[in-house]
């Protein structure tokens, strides 16, 4: 039998996921029957296809009409021999191993040899259902997500039984149905996509049980840090907290590993189930009602990313090393199953393959559970510094870190990045003449490099620096002064700089420093910071744009408060008056610069410059003429190709490649 020989499907099963698979093979062409226990159920699920259509053709998006697809429907009564000549059947019915086990008894009698059965099951074993028949073989797993007509992915599934041909031809089968499948080899409870997911929420399960960070906080890191389309325990409001405790309940049963989580049984004891009974983790307005829980961006800042993610990262692993599934099916899983805007082993090169290793030891340390013992092959990744971005290789290989020295600077690239490394540790980094030159000269060089999508500034030791060398003031006169402008020109080059600089303030930003800090497009803290303005002290002021950046960014009062007094303040109070976009713990400062670097540089280079110009320049005008601005760059980038292949990419539901042209 091959994919063409299939004319017939029968769907068992009409709820939310039969009624729709049903709907998606009588789209593509095929003769579907769809059989349930009762006509009732049958009736209301023509209802839905019928109705899931009709949005199709008012969007123009129908070849054919809503008759022609519907009558290609025939529903059926349970199963009787009015099904026999189905090709292909896919059971859709409950989530209970011995319902399945006896319907795919009663199809293995009742269709042709040659049929193939394929079960939707999202969490149950493919071997013990297959064992119910006499034809194993011709047993996969056809995994649709909610709602079929409109997701994308389809898992399919082998098995211990389940024959090549067999995998072959659902895979391609999925293709027909215009699914993106992936191929899973071995039989995995949950397959990949669901494993992945429940490693992410049994972490933060810990983290809350351990009250390391509550569950808000958690939502928050995941939503505006990992930049998953919802919060984890938002999530489960959102299917429901039933689902997840039956499932995990379903996997006891079967002598599966699992992690209980505490927070989710007690919630659904309590019948507290998320959004279907108006209330789970959030509250909402009436039961059925789903609104965004509001969550503030401050609340990502308290907790390590690393944490949520690495249970994740090292089930992914495992299922790697043993072949249960390429990278590339995993990671198109995740990104197609779970919305996430990247595959996890990308997560997992980005936030440095030590940070997850470490992550897993306090997770076991934490929950007493072998599930976290860390997978071989990251620990092999680990002793060979294969940690990722940093190191340039980690699961996947990146442009060849370098270095480069100057006298008073360093440079390490890391492409698309590029970190300026400000290296007077001795002096903390104060701006002599020939610091402020090279910096000049490393950046004029990175501004030309095409590698390099986003420049970081930061200081060796201490400081980012401590401001200008006070030893080289004694000999000035007042023109003398007035005439130096390195240091103003050095901030005014970094605030209209071709590519986006973020200052990552290690320590000490005082004068000068802070002048360039203020200077960069963003700027992130480590908690140790202290900032200030303290030329008052010397009986001088601000001299590279103190007096001018600091009003624009904290407000007159503020900054006549800082400049008049001269005081240091810290990272936390700079973060609440304005001074600092993020403030994270120091140990997490350079993850936390690279990951939001590299979500700026897979933007468009032109785009970005753009943006920068527009604000910067608007900034400094009436909002008249920074309209202006705005419009004709907007309209300008119309005629870029990276506005073409950033439409296009929207359209084919992929993630653009932009190349700055």
């Amino acid at each position: 039998m091959n994919v063409d020989q299939i004319k017939k499907i029968l769907v068992v099963g009409a709820g939310t996921m039969g009624h729709g698979i049903a709907e998606i093979a009588a789209l593509s062409g095929y003769e579907v029957y769809l059989s349930d226990i009762a006509q009732d159920i049958l009736n209301n699920a023509l209802d839905k296809i019928r109705w899931s259509l009709s949005k199709f053709q008012e969007k123009g998006q129908l070849k054919e009409s809503v008759e022609t697809i519907m009558s290609r429907i025939k529903t059926v009564v349970g199963l009787t021999d009015a099904v026999k000549d189905a090709d292909f059947a896919i059971e859709a019915a409950v989530e209970r191993l011995d319902i399945k086990k006896q319907i795919f008894q009663n199809l293995d009698k009742l269709l042709k040899p040659e049929a193939i059965l394929a079960t939707n099951t999202s969490s149950l074993p493919i071997t013990p259902i297959a064992e119910a028949t006499k034809r194993p073989d011709k047993v996969v797993g056809m995994h649709f997500y909610n709602p079929p007509a409109l997701m994308p992915l389809v898992e399919v599934m082998k098995g211990e039984k389940t024959s090549d041909e067999t995998a072959k031809i659902t895979y391609e089968l999925a293709k027909r149905f215009g699914k993106q499948p992936i191929m899973i080899n071995k039989d995995v409870p949950g397959y990949i996509v669901n494993r992945i997911l429940f490693a992410i929420t049994n972490a933060s399960c810990i983290v809350v049980e351990n009250k390391i960070a509550d569950f808000r906080e958690v939502d928050a890191v995941a939503k505006y840090k990992l930049g998953f389309p919802m919060g984890v325990f938002e999530l489960a409001d959102y299917t429901g907290i039933d689902v997840a405790y039956y499932i995990n309940k379903g996997w006891e049963e079967l002598g599966i590993k699992t992690l209980k989580c505490g927070i989710i049984e007690e919630k659904f004891k309590a019948n507290e189930l998320g959004v279907k009974t108006g209330k789970g983790f959030y509250t909402y307005p009436a039961p059925g009602k789903y609104v965004k829980p509001d969550l503030p961006k401050e609340l990502a800042e308290k907790l390590d990313p690393s944490l949520i993610i690495a249970g994740a990262v090292n089930e992914a692993t495992k299922l790697l090393r043993e072949g249960v599934a390429s990278k590339e099916d995993i990671e198109l899983g995740v990104k197609l199953g779970l919305g996430f805007p990247k595959g996890i082993f990308q997560y997992a090169d980005e936030l440095g393959i030590d940070n997850i290793v470490n992550a897993l030891a306090q997770l076991r340390k934490l929950s007493n559970n072998d599930f976290y013992d860390v997978d071989p092959l990251l620990q092999q990744m680990v002793s060979s510094n294969k940690l990722g971005v940093k190191t340039g290789e980690g699961f996947y290989t990146y442009g060849k870190t370098e270095e480069k020295t100057y006298r008073t600077v360093k440079v390490r690239i890391e492409p698309p990045l590029a970190w300026v490394i400000l290296n007077r540790p001795e002096k903390l980094n104060a701006l002599s003449p020939e610091l402020v030159e090279d910096i000049n000269k490393a950046l004029d060089e990175l501004e030309t490099d095409q590698r390099i999508r986003v420049v970081i500034l930061t200081g060796s030791g201490r400081a980012f620096s401590a401001g200008a060398d006070i030893s080289s003031f004694l000999t000035l006169r007042p023109i003398d002064v007035i005439r130096i402008r390195t240091i103003r020109d050095l901030t005014n080059k970094i605030a209209l700089y071709t590519k986006p600089v973020i200052a990552a303030i290690n320590g000490y930003a005082l004068g000068g420093g802070l002048e360039i800090a203020m200077a960069c497009d963003i700027r992130i803290a480590s908690e140790m910071a202290q900032l200030g303005q303290p030329e008052i002290n010397l009986g001088i002021i601000p001299g590279a744009g103190g007096t001018q950046r600091l009003p624009r960014l904290v407000g007159k009062g503020r900054a006549k408060l800082l400049i008049y007094t001269g005081d240091m303040i810290s990272a936390k109070e700079a973060y609440e008056m304005g001074l600092v976009d993020m403030v994270v713990p120091p140990q997490r400062l350079e993850d936390e610069v690279r990951r939001v670097a590299l979500k700026i540089a897979e933007k468009s280079p032109l785009a970005l410059l753009a943006a920068k110009l527009a604000v910067e320049l608007g900034n400094e005008s009436n909002i008249w003429s920074g309209m202006l601005i705005e419009g004709s760059l907007f309209g300008l980038l119309f005629t870029t190709k990276d506005a073409e292949e950033g439409i296009r990419a929207f359209l084919e539901k992929r993630k653009p490649q932009f190349k700055g042209e």
